[in-house]
């Protein structure tokens, strides 16, 4: 614990420790500084979180990153479009399927593909990504859960997200890092009786999710661990960029599959869950967790809705190629071009600037929803205490490879 947690109290220690934001010359009496990681087990990743306390109360906060030196866009203006997509998998790598459809969907549009792409692709693409939705959720609720004392949930969502791997395990070859989704198609078509196994897995989820539901979200301890605790007030969370279910949790309707309608979203019929302050405050820790214990169902319903796509009007046929509309060289035009996609943490973009000479992007920037909501921790922590810092932390749901990209 002494390498995780380090009292500072005079000038000689703070310089021999690593610098950070707060310096002891701004301490009042009874205040210390408190770093937190990068080594904590409730910190999800490698993050430090320098803390100012007096005693319980937590006085100011400042997140650090930039641990995992990931250099993702750098490597992105180094390799061919196509080369890169293997790279967005190792962003938010617990939702691969999500980067990748959000970065081959710029690559179509700036070649004016996007609307060659089959109807069966694209909801073969949908439905690999809510299904990463589901298992990105199930890390959220299962370690937010552990943060705050309830085990039993965690090993209760370990065990349905190991049914989704295997699944997209047998779509991609790969267990977390896909390269499924290709710019043009998709690597292979979805393997025989793929549809019906997946199918019998949501007959199996439904269930679960009630009982989930009635085990952790409206346990009357968890309810008194996060209601009323990190409040994120609406204005604020728009100040900061902040998207995904963190803005949906503070009551604002926003979802980009409904805003943008990209791919077939737009031919599916799915609800937008939003925080009511149902057992605190609207936008407090336990409006964020139940929006996304909600967004399952939903992602429930949408995967339905792709299964009887693909098993009808677009069920599989000897001459369909997923590859078909792949272009053989990917040469976009000089051109500026800005995509974004609903990641299950929230808005994840690319940036992309082409030169119209080389299959290389001139420029390539990533916007990670993790990084963004993060940033919302110093004033959503300020006057709470240490023992919630950990609850509201966890709320977040962060993965730190977009963070440090």
């Amino acid at each position: 614990m002494a390498n995780e947690i380090q009292y500072i109290f005079d000038k000689d220690n703070l310089k021999k420790s690593e610098p950070g934001k707060f310096s002891t010359d701004q301490l009042k009496r009874d205040e210390m500084i408190i770093n937190i990681g990068p080594q904590h087990p409730s910190t999800h990743g490698v993050l430090r979180l320098e803390v100012i306390s007096n005693g319980e109360e937590i006085v100011d906060i400042a997140p650090h990153m930039g641990y995992l030196h990931r250099c993702f866009e750098k490597h992105a203006e180094s390799l061919p479009y196509n080369q890169t997509l293997p790279f967005t998998d190792r962003m938010d790598y617990v939702a691969a399927m999500n980067n990748e459809l959000a970065f081959a969907m710029g690559v179509e549009r700036m070649l004016g593909i996007q609307n060659n792409i089959p109807k069966r692709v694209e909801y073969i693409r949908v439905l690999v990504a809510e299904l990463n939705r589901l298992a990105s959720h199930f890390i959220a609720l299962g370690t937010f859960g552990m943060d705050i004392g309830a085990v039993s949930a965690f090993f209760w969502m370990i065990r349905d997200r190991e049914h989704i791997l295997r699944m997209l395990e047998w779509v991609s070859g790969a267990r977390m890092l896909y390269n499924y989704i290709w710019v043009g198609g998709l690597y292979y078509d979805l393997p025989v009786g793929f549809e019906e196994r997946c199918a019998q897995f949501i007959t199996y989820l439904k269930p679960k999710l009630e009982e989930l539901e009635q085990v952790l979200i409206q346990n009357k301890i968890f309810v008194e661990r996060t209601a009323n605790i990190g409040v994120l007030d609406p204005q604020l969370a728009i100040n900061y960029g902040v998207t995904g279910p963190m803005l949906r949790g503070s009551g604002i309707k926003y979802d980009i599959r409904k805003a943008d309608g990209y791919s077939v979203y737009p031919e599916i019929e799915f609800d937008v869950p939003v925080g009511k302050g149902e057992m605190g405050t609207i936008g407090d820790c336990w409006d964020r967790t139940s929006v996304r214990m909600q967004e399952c169902y939903e992602s429930v319903k949408i995967i339905e809705q792709c299964l009887t796509q693909l098993t009808g009007d677009h069920k599989r046929t000897r001459s369909f190629d997923p590859r078909a509309a792949v272009p053989k060289k990917i040469r976009p035009k000089a051109q500026e071009l800005y995509v974004r996609a609903e990641n299950p943490k929230g808005e994840t973009g690319f940036y992309f600037r082409a030169d119209g000479r080389s299959d290389i992007p001139f420029r390539c920037k990533a916007r990670g929803a993790s990084f963004m909501n993060l940033s919302v921790i110093s004033a959503l922590a300020k006057g709470s205490l240490v023992a919630d810092l950990i609850a509201i932390f966890g709320s977040i749901d962060i993965v730190l490879g977009e963070v440090d990209r």
